[in-house]
């Protein structure tokens, strides 16, 4: 066992665990943040995605003494004083069904909207490729990502 410091959601903490320890476990048991969810645990389904200094990384594979020192953002705290564009649009389509894809699958679009605040449906496709959905709401979460696209834009015209 060894101490890691873990700047979380803007919060620094500092946890207890072997090196090999998935920062999933960590969040999740040790933090309490259970947003992030567990899916497959080989990194294949995005069920665990959180941001790794902004970056979409799976949290299950991910051995808490890699995300030491690194700045992570979970579902709790991609909006923390309520919902930002994104979730609001999420909503909106009502995406979610069992719901238990959704936080990777806003952590994966949260991420790839910072970065293409246009896309096509193309784009928009393959960029959340790697979240799987059991349900099947592709079409309602291109949606979403789509109209949360657009009021992004609209509100950084402000």
């Amino acid at each position: 066992m060894a101490a890691y410091p873990l700047l979380v959601n803007g919060t620094t903490h500092t946890v207890e665990a072997t090196p090999d320890t998935p920062l999933l476990w960590v969040l999740r048991d040790t933090l309490n943040l259970t947003g992030t969810k567990y899916g497959c645990g080989r990194g294949l389904c995005g069920s665990c995605t959180v941001h790794l200094n902004g970056t979409p990384v799976r949290s299950c594979m991910l051995p808490v003494a890699a995300a030491a020192g690194a700045a992570i953002t979970t579902i709790e705290g991609l909006a923390p004083d309520g919902l930002n564009a994104l979730q609001h649009a999420w909503c909106e389509h009502d995406v979610p069904q069992c719901g238990y894809c959704q936080a990777g699958q806003i952590m994966t679009a949260a991420a790839f909207l910072r970065d293409h605040p246009a896309p096509t449906e193309a784009e928009i496709d393959a960029a959340l490729a790697g979240n799987l959905c059991r349900c099947g709401t592709y079409v309602r979460i291109r949606a979403a990502v789509k109209d949360a696209a657009a009021a992004m834009q609209k509100e950084a015209a402000r």
